[in-house]
């Protein structure tokens, strides 16, 4: 079966992320940066994510070429994003960045709005995409 991303022992990243990201680089006139991937916390929503281009990469760092994309992945975040998957979509809420994480387990204990609203759950987190990402650039 053919598929559109491309597999690591890690991530996925989508050919539209990918893109997204290289056009970035290209934007801000920063090539030989890689897109850093990190765990930021963690919300009512679920996990929270924060991406940014990055040229200082730590010993400690996983860093797999993904679509022409160097990702880097520090030691901890590397555990809750193994077989996590990094779009680039257009929705109705706007346009962003979206992981979709196998892994994360989110819910709402207290604040009685569901995780699974267009504004990003119940803690706000990432208003260009649904769901419990929480992704944004930092």
């Amino acid at each position: 079966m053919l598929t559109d991303k491309v597999n690591t022992e890690f991530i996925t990243l989508t050919p539209a992320a990918s893109k997204a990201v290289l056009e970035l680089i290209a934007q801000n006139n920063v090539e030989g940066y890689a897109l850093r991937v990190y765990v930021a916390g963690r919300g009512c929503s679920g996990l929270q994510y924060g991406m940014a281009l990055d040229d200082e990469l730590r010993p400690e760092d996983t860093v797999e070429t993904l679509e022409g994309v160097k990702v880097v992945i520090d030691e901890v975040s590397i555990q809750y994003l193994r077989g996590a998957s990094i779009d680039y979509v257009t929705n109705a809420a706007g346009t962003g960045f979206k992981i979709d994480n196998p892994h994360a387990v989110a819910g709402c204990s207290s604040c009685g709005s569901s995780a699974d609203s267009q504004e990003g759950g119940c803690c706000g987190g990432d208003s260009a995409s649904s769901g419990n990402d929480g992704c944004g650039w930092h």
